[in-house]
């Protein structure tokens, strides 16, 4: 990649997302944002100014889905590819169960940038609210500029299903969708700009959260490629130019078209949605089969995603098909009513809008609401008038185009009436198709859409900070990610007797890594919760770490402003249940709780006497209960119980993992007994002159140094020894 020029990464995670031959439509979460960014990527690759963009998305391997899904990297164009990571394991999910991934999503998109992307990303820019979360992340790790589009907002969602009588139970237990709403708050506060479609996005639905205030809107609306989808009427003027495979691909719908229909000469209404209960397609087919005069002009062909059974399909798309064809056998639409069960993207669907162009029909959005309308500039690139929702984006499309009618989605007749008006009025068709043409090559192609993005980007780059040549000393907290993503070596030290306790040589070693800031990070590890290590930290004087291992090594912080690692916390989770220890543990009345200050949400702590009988007891009454922890007993008389997964060592090991440091590569120092597992291992340890004499058995261990210097001139000492800085 070269290193002049923009570098992008696009966060589109759930969804079937490949390059060529789209599943538009095969589910629920493969829709319009799947095209939608894929056209986008290639788009902004063609800038000039851009030197890379990367669709980052979720890596699939599951039998029931293409093997693409499952390729590492895929290239879309010279500068532009999909890059796929794996989270919340192999198969396939849908979008609201991989909330809970979305941190590992984080760890291994770090990862795939220190080690392959050759660079940091200049932008990240999160699509749909999980892609938000990500970027977000993302960026507040690198200390990079972080944009945001929504394509739906989970707070309009819930309350069309609410006014729709579905329970907020029952919309969580599906949706998730509090979480959801959770996360697109806290993306409005924290994007540095937030891109939509139209101004009615933003009042219909940013306007519902309370972070509204505090958001930055770019309205930008997207693009098509207006050579897919030219004007039905480039094949009736130059019929011999026609390739053979739009030929094939014409005939192939006709046929399919004609299975359906008694009177196939007739102009036809299409629609193309998925089949979600909010494209209110019960709307449509109500409208036609309630108006006969409606059936004798024109036929109606719907394509509503791509189905095989029917019956194994997921509940909200079992319903509206099942629903589709009880309406069609309640008005009797046998012969006039088409509903194929596939279509093909990237070759069918534009040639089914110059095919319903060409029979001088029109194309129908009935949505409840439409937060912009994709479908709805490829038909009107073809030359196909449209009848489109008053709720959402199509207002603006309309407003620009001048290229149909708006209606009520929730009156039939109003549909009916709209379709009437277009299909019987030669003249009004005709203007309504040369406006829609028109308007969409002056609104609606993807360089003007990439021009204002890249002339946006570069605006939010501006007001960024300059991160350039920061100080050990003035980092504060800001960007972490890019000393960690650059640096080779790591150095995790105790504070107590290790780094402190000789003021001169603890100003020696602060100054060898100032001077080393671009070859090494350092951090602490420690019992202590992250409030007491920087009271610690302060009294001697010492500046925040890039690193803090707080807690028992529960839980990891970076930089002055202590981020959390929201990756340890997920990991830490797994099988962990401090309600039952503590049930578990009440009976025992040797064990005494800790001050308040000590409880943390990974870290139960408690008094007890050193008693090898008591210490059995807690192993033996944990066990019983067939609960997972780790149990650490320290000095005599504190009591630590911890996730299985937690201790300063595993904490290490992660950070080793996740910035990919070799272990070799990291320096572990420590004075006691405590620091023993987190010194062990084949990282380069450390033990410091003042010892305890706990230790003395690791004496002789592979990559173990025992230095005759105490505190931090033992550190300085460890360096020398380990010719750390030198590699």
């Amino acid at each position: 990649m070269s290193s002049f020029g923009l570098y992008i990464q696009l966060f589109s995670i759930h969804g079937l997302v490949r390059g060529e031959s789209l599943e538009l439509g095969r589910d629920a979460d493969t829709g319009g944002q799947v095209k939608y960014v894929v056209e986008l990527a290639r788009s902004l690759a063609e800038h000039p100014a851009v030197a890379q963009v990367d669709l980052v998305t979720r890596r699939i391997e599951d039998k029931s889905v293409s093997d693409i899904y499952n390729q590492r990297i895929e290239p879309l164009s010279a500068k532009a590819r999909i890059v796929r990571i794996q989270c919340g394991g192999r198969r396939y999910i849908r979008k609201e169960l991989l909330w809970p991934h979305l941190d590992e999503f984080v760890d291994k998109t770090l990862k795939f940038i220190k080690v392959d992307a050759g660079r940091i990303p200049d932008i990240f820019h999160g699509h749909y609210a999980d892609g938000g979360y990500v970027a977000g992340e993302l960026a507040n790790i690198f200390g990079s500029p972080f944009l945001f589009t929504g394509h739906s907002m989970g707070r309009h969602k819930k309350n069309k299903l609410l006014s729709e009588g579905l329970a907020d139970e029952e919309i969580n237990r599906r949706y998730f969708i509090d979480w959801r709403i959770g996360v697109e708050e806290r993306v409005l506060k924290s994007a540095d700009r937030i891109i939509t479609s139209t101004a009615h996005e933003i009042n219909k639905q940013y306007t519902l959260y309370d972070n509204y205030p505090a958001a930055s809107f770019h309205i930008i609306p997207p693009g098509i490629d207006v050579e897919t989808f030219h004007p039905y009427y480039y094949g009736q003027l130059n019929a011999e130019g026609e390739s053979e495979a739009s030929l094939q691909v014409r005939l192939l719908l006709l046929n399919e078209l004609n299975r359906f229909w008694v009177s196939p000469d007739k102009p036809f209404i299409l629609a193309l949605c998925r089949p979600d209960h909010r494209k209110n397609i019960k709307g449509l087919i109500t409208s036609y089969g309630e108006d006969k005069e409606l059936q004798a002009i024109a036929n109606l062909a719907i394509f509503a995603g791509i189905r095989k059974d029917i019956g194994q399909m997921e509940e909200n798309e079992r319903n509206v098909l099942t629903e589709m064809l009880l309406l069609m056998d309640r008005y009797d639409l046998y012969g006039k009513l088409a509903i194929p069960k596939k279509h093909d993207f990237t070759t069918e669907v534009p040639e089914l809008y110059r095919l319903c162009a060409g029979s001088h029909g029109v194309f129908v959005n009935p949505a409840l609401v439409e937060p912009f309308g994709l479908t709805l500039i490829e038909a009107a690139s073809c030359g196909l008038p449209i009848v489109a929702t008053n709720d959402g984006g199509p207002t603006d499309i309309i407003g620009n185009c001048q290229n149909g009618i708006l209606i009520d989605p929730s009156d039939s007749q109003e549909i009916a009436r709209a379709c009437r008006d277009i299909l019987i009025d030669r003249e009004a068709w005709d203007a309504y198709s040369r406006s829609g043409i028109n308007g969409v090559r002056s609104h609606y192609v993807w360089k003007v859409h990439s021009d204002h993005t890249v002339d946006l980007i570069e605006k939010v780059r501006r007001e960024m900070p300059d991160l350039g040549d920061q100080s050990l000393f003035s980092r504060q907290g800001i960007g972490f990610g890019r000393l960690l993503t650059k640096v080779g070596h790591l150095l995790i030290t105790d504070i107590d007797n290790t780094l402190v306790g000789d003021d001169a040589a603890l100003i020696e070693l602060l100054e060898i890594l100032s001077a080393n800031r671009e070859r090494i990070a350092w951090g602490v590890a420690t019992g202590r919760c992250q409030r007491r290590v920087m009271e610690a930290l302060a009294e001697h004087r010492v500046p925040p770490p890039d690193i803090i291992i707080a807690s028992v090594g529960t839980e990891i912080y970076y930089g002055s402003e202590l981020l959390q690692d929201k990756g340890w916390t997920q990991h830490l989770s797994c099988k962990w249940k401090p309600a039952r220890i503590r049930e578990t543990l009440a009976d025992l009345d040797f064990l005494h709780e800790q001050d308040e200050d000590e409880q943390r949400d990974f870290k139960i702590s408690y008094l007890m006497k050193d008693d090898p009988d008591y210490l059995a007891g807690v192993h033996q009454a944990l066990q019983a209960r067939k609960l997972s922890y780790h149990l650490q007993f320290s000095n005599s008389q504190f009591l630590d119980i911890l996730p299985f997964r937690a201790s300063k060592g595993k904490a290490i090991r992660y950070l080793s993992y996740k910035w990919e440091f070799p272990l070799k590569s990291i320096m572990v120092c420590g004075d006691s007994g405590n620091d023993e597992e987190m010194l062990r291992g084949d990282t380069c340890g450390v033990v410091v002159g003042n010892y305890s004499k706990e230790l003395e058995h690791l004496r002789g261990l592979r990559r173990m140094y025992f230095s005759r210097k105490e505190y931090a001139a033992g550190i300085i000492d460890g360096i020398k020894h380990y010719r750390f800085l030198e590699n």
